[in-house]
């Protein structure tokens, strides 16, 4: 059988004989899609030589998060650094771009830019329509993207990685309604109502206390805006009212500043209080007795189910479902096991 030459090879692909030679030598340069086409087909030839690993080539993977301050994604950012790092250099390069929540145009600028030249993209993004268009235009280039903690409906996504928030709404309405033994009012402070994740919270939350604890009345839904000083004044207002709350529901950040008003009226340790996140604000509250329960979203295993889903479809050409492969459990920690 008549040995196949690199210009023959070369016009099967159907790339010239320098991408012929880059992939075979090894030089880099050329994408990893083209390289895994080379090399079966050099494969398929029956040719003669020591053929080059197929993922040399470290993928170029970016990771787009909230800029807010809060310990949710400073931890996330962290998590992925770290995973990236025991996957090793010459798998992946991790790129880390923090963008602020309330700047969906240069976010879906960054996510259209990232995708000319990253080999997949892993975005939390809230529903806009510009979002949407950028995602769009991933697909349209190739580019995967996994969606993460947030999810945006129908989007050109790869999957989504994250927990239930509606469930985790309905967990803190029935732990706080089977926590309180007497009837009264509960406040609700909700994050950013206009973003999925607070309003599937709220949803759930309320749902489960009007089918399970008629005893309970919801007095208002207290709009904080993830906006730390708005927060105190509004909590301050309602804490004033009479007849004192029995339980508070926070879907959102503020945690230090609810315990203010709390201790200003005399309240601290007195009502069922719950929230999200387990971090130093929530652990000291849970040791002072003072917060009763947190649900937690398991950071590490949002950023480890991403990065597997993701290596897994550029590889192996994987195809997840939307939402099993990458469904997060969160944790629910109280007064006797957040240490």
């Amino acid at each position: 059988m008549k040995a196949v030459t690199l210009a023959e090879l070369a016009k099967q692909v159907g790339v010239g004989v320098a991408t012929v030679d880059r992939v075979l030598n090894d030089r880099g340069g050329v994408s990893p899609a083209m390289s895994k086409k080379i090399l079966q087909a050099a494969r398929d030839a029956g040719l003669k030589r020591i053929l080059p690993e197929e993922h040399r080539h470290p993928w170029q993977i970016e990771v787009l998060l909230s800029g807010n301050a809060s310990f949710f994604f400073q931890q996330l950012a962290q998590d992925f650094a770290t995973l990236a790092d025991e996957l090793g250099y010459r798998r992946l390069r991790l790129h880390r771009t923090l963008i602020p929540e309330n700047a969906p145009e240069k976010l879906a600028a960054h996510i259209t830019a990232s995708s000319k030249k990253r080999d997949a993209l892993i975005v939390f993004a809230h529903e806009n329509p510009l979002i949407y268009a950028a995602l769009a235009d991933c697909k349209a280039r190739g580019v995967p993207v996994i969606t993460l903690v947030a999810d945006l409906p129908d989007a050109a996504r790869l999957c989504h990685v994250g927990i239930d928030q509606y469930k985790a709404g309905r967990t803190a309405g029935l732990m706080l309604g089977s926590m309180l033994s007497q009837p009264g009012e509960v406040v609700l402070m909700s994050g950013r109502a206009d973003y999925a994740a607070h309003r599937l919270r709220i949803e759930g939350f309320q749902a489960v206390l009007a089918e399970r604890f008629p005893q309970l009345r919801l007095r208002e839904i207290l709009a904080g805006q993830d906006e730390r000083a708005r927060i105190s004044r509004l909590l301050e207002k309602t804490l004033a009212a009479s007849p004192p709350i029995v339980g508070l529901y926070n879907t959102g950040i503020g945690n230090t500043q609810i315990y203010e008003a709390l201790s200003r009226h005399r309240l601290d340790g007195k009502v069922v209080y719950v929230t999200h996140e387990l971090y130093s604000t929530t652990r000291q509250l849970l040791q002072d007795r003072v917060l009763t329960l947190t649900i937690d979203q398991n950071t590490l295993r949002h950023a480890q189910l991403a990065l597997t889903l993701l290596l897994r479809h550029l590889e192996e050409g994987d195809i997840p479902d939307i939402y099993q492969p990458g469904k997060v459990d969160f944790m629910l920690f109280t007064q006797e096991n957040f240490t």
